[in-house]
């Protein structure tokens, strides 16, 4: 039976305190595991390739599975992310492209070589939904999507709900379009977001509202993905990032505890992936 596999982004378990050294990555893998996920993520936008390749180890040792989030700066620096994907087992590679043409006629030509070059190396790739990079703006990547079929994506919602300003109630014109990026979304990612901020703490009363949002697509997202992918498995990756992304109060100190919150993302998709089962 098809299951949800859960990521924890390894970049999400720094902790950016000030004076508080960032644990080993064999420890942070070790707590990911005891936790119930199913893998890591490395993001090629905070480690560079040499200290993701020291990952690799970790990924034997403790048998979770690798995932991986690319930002080539050209068509061809694609391609050693490709190579490091095979080495960690991951399933596919996100690309977070930053060749970035102004003409949505340009962005076509660039993504299809992108799509070339996975090709090739025989390593899948989505491109995630996210801001500074080919994907940046909602509408023109609706328009890619039309222009190429092939391409997938992986939904990080967060930065669409901040790039457009949605405002509660989510209008229908913005629901219908967010439907057509879940259409094509092969995996996810776990974030809540609220039209000024990009990551917002889960629990706190007054962004109930996007969190049931957020549910709510994914739910939608979950239903197309075994409606067109039978049988298969999905990826859903926790990504709380560390400050800037996570709120601070004028000491620096966060405001929620992402490690906790991560869990009930988890949790909640899982409750979400279940319920499409029925």
């Amino acid at each position: 039976m098809a299951q949800i596999r859960f990521y924890q982004s390894l970049w999400a378990t720094e902790k950016r305190r000030a004076g508080v050294p960032e644990l080993p990555f064999g420890d942070r893998f070790d707590a990911v595991k005891e936790a119930g996920f199913h893998g890591v993520a490395l993001d090629l936008g905070a480690f560079d390739l040499t200290a993701a390749r020291t990952c690799a180890r970790e990924y034997a040792r403790t048998g979770l599975s690798g995932l991986l989030t690319a930002f080539p700066t050209s068509i061809e620096a694609l391609r050693p992310a490709l190579h490091l994907a095979k080495d960690i087992g991951a399933p596919f590679v996100i690309v977070v492209g930053q060749v970035m043409p102004l003409a949505v006629h340009d962005m076509i030509s660039v993504v299809r070589e992108w799509l070339r070059v996975a090709t090739e190396e025989s390593m899948p790739i989505q491109f995630e939904t996210h801001r500074n990079c080919i994907t940046n703006d909602l509408f023109a990547t609706l328009q890619l999507l039309e222009a190429v079929p092939e391409m997938r994506l992986s939904a990080d919602l967060s930065h669409y709900v901040v790039e457009r300003e949605m405002m509660q109630p989510i209008t229908v014109e913005m629901q219908n379009y967010v439907v057509r990026v879940l259409r094509r979304s092969d995996s996810f990612q776990g974030r809540i977001a609220t039209r000024n901020q990009i990551q917002v703490p889960i629990a706190f009363p007054q962004h109930r509202d996007w969190l049931e949002t957020f549910l709510g697509w994914w739910r939608e997202g979950f239903r197309l993905w075994r409606s067109r992918s039978p049988g298969e498995d999905l990826v859903f990756l926790c990504e709380l990032g560390p400050p800037n992304y996570a709120i601070t109060d004028a000491n620096g100190d966060e405001l929620s505890d992402r490690w906790q919150e991560a869990l009930e993302l988890k949790r909640l998709a899982g409750t979400l992936w279940r319920e499409t089962q029925q």
